[in-house]
């Protein structure tokens, strides 16, 4: 049969173990593969997949040969999917091993600085990006079409090593849907492929939300009434005088002592007072002077009178 004839029909059951036989040959070689492998008929089930190959379907030059693509990479028809910066390379089983390369030019630097100037100030976590958790309108500026992150048909240079005349086969379109497969397990493949990285995003956001975030003003500092009406408390106001002065304690009474407790000295002090009369004495002017016991100096003699 030549390359050209049409070869008979092979279920899909027949389809998926020939393929399986095939990788089983691969990996007892030692050989590194990815395969990709599709649960059900969803190709794609997160954001970034989904928009892969709604992209990839958009395009009147591709859709020949998709429906085509679809059942091969249902089938794991894809043994082997590689995605590196602005290649991918592929290997697909068919009737023979093809081998297949997908060349995608990078995004143009003026169409990646006015994606990140338009999500300026809406993205504030890659995470978030990557799972596809942002707005609406960030999610599709980022993939839209003709100047968004999803490269156009005149981006992509497509080859198969099968006898098929057509740029777009059915085995290079069963590696573009792995590729939207392999999205939905790390989408982070997108921005490689495009030779872009997606932090910069984050930075250009970045800039905004630092001036967002900047510390606050004289106007948002809170004052001391502010304080006491937040919290329900009774903030202590400036001294005045007329501020009432706690007055100091008085000594005891019977000790002399602020603490009720008298020392022995005290005590032998108190007793010489009460045992020696008070003296008198004469002053300039002619009056007598009474001065307690004891208050001279020791020893000094009393003046005559």
């Amino acid at each position: 049969m030549s390359d050209f004839e049409w070869r008979p029909y092979v279920p899909v059951a027949e389809k998926r173990r020939q393929a399986e036989r095939k990788l089983a040959k691969l990996k007892k070689r030692g050989q590194s593969i990815a395969p990709v492998t599709i649960e059900g008929r969803t190709i794609a089930k997160t954001f970034w997949g989904k928009s892969w190959c709604t992209n990839l379907e958009r395009y009147s030059d591709f859709e020949s040969r998709v429906p085509r693509g679809r059942t091969y990479v249902r089938n794991g028809s894809v043994l082997d999917l590689q995605i590196a910066k602005g290649e991918v390379v592929a290997m697909v089983a068919g009737s023979s091993l093809y081998k297949i390369k997908i060349t995608i030019a990078p995004v143009k630097a003026a169409r990646w600085k006015a994606i990140c100037r338009d999500c300026a100030g809406a993205i504030d976590s890659v995470v978030e990006l990557l799972q596809g958790r942002l707005a609406k309108g960030v999610m599709d500026r980022v993939c839209r079409e003709g100047d968004g992150l999803f490269p156009s048909p005149e981006e992509i240079k497509l080859s198969c090593s099968c006898p098929d005349w057509a740029d777009m086969c059915k085995h290079v379109a069963a590696a573009l849907y792995g590729v939207g497969a392999r999205l939905d397990e790390k989408p982070q493949f997108l921005f490689v492929l495009r030779g872009v990285d997606e932090n910069e995003l984050l930075t250009n956001a970045g800039q905004d939300l630092a001036l967002a975030t900047a510390a606050p003003g004289g106007a948002k500092i809170l004052d001391d009434s502010d304080v006491a009406a937040l919290f329900g408390l009774e903030m202590a106001g400036p001294a005045t005088s007329d501020a009432i002065i706690p007055a100091a304690p008085k000594p005891d009474q019977r000790s002399g002592t602020l603490s009720g407790r008298r020392t022995p000295a005290v005590k032998r002090a108190a007793a010489a007072n009460q045992s020696k009369p008070p003296r008198a004495t004469r002053t300039k002017s002619g009056l007598k002077k009474t001065t307690p016991a004891g208050a001279g100096k020791k020893g000094a003699r009393p003046r005559p009178q």
